[in-house]
């Protein structure tokens, strides 16, 4: 079982920048594609970025492409999520996945799941 643990949201401007990290714990935690989804009262869960196993090929959703990176330390069980030029539109809950076996867009996709993190931006 593998459990995650996200960290790093909080209130920022449109405008401004946050980092999200996700700590992963459990055999094999980091022996998979990870990444992170968001989910707001409005939309469903939608994805937002992703990394391979070994971090050498990455997906990013349309809205965000140019503004996030994603990156991955499997040494440190860590993904982080820098976040900059953040705009209202990207107010949502944060959430961690791993547990794919390849690179993908599909929730489904994931085995493991964090609580998720707030990230809120104000215009």
């Amino acid at each position: 079982q593998v459990q995650l643990v996200e960290s790093g949201g909080g209130l920022v401007q449109a405008g401004g920048s946050l980092r999200l990290s996700c700590a992963a714990s459990g055999e094999d935690a980091t022996s998979y594609a990870m990444g992170w989804f968001r989910q707001s009262p409005t939309q469903e869960r939608e994805f937002v970025a992703a990394i391979s196993w070994r971090g050498y090929s990455f997906d990013y959703a349309e809205s965000v492409k140019g503004r996030f990176t994603i990156s991955r330390d499997n040494a440190k069980n860590t993904i982080t999520l820098q976040m900059n030029s953040l705009k209202p539109a990207d107010t949502a809950i944060y959430y961690c996945a791993a547990g794919a076996n390849l690179l993908s867009r599909y929730s489904s996709e994931y085995k493991n799941w964090g609580q998720g993190t707030q990230v809120t931006v104000s215009s």
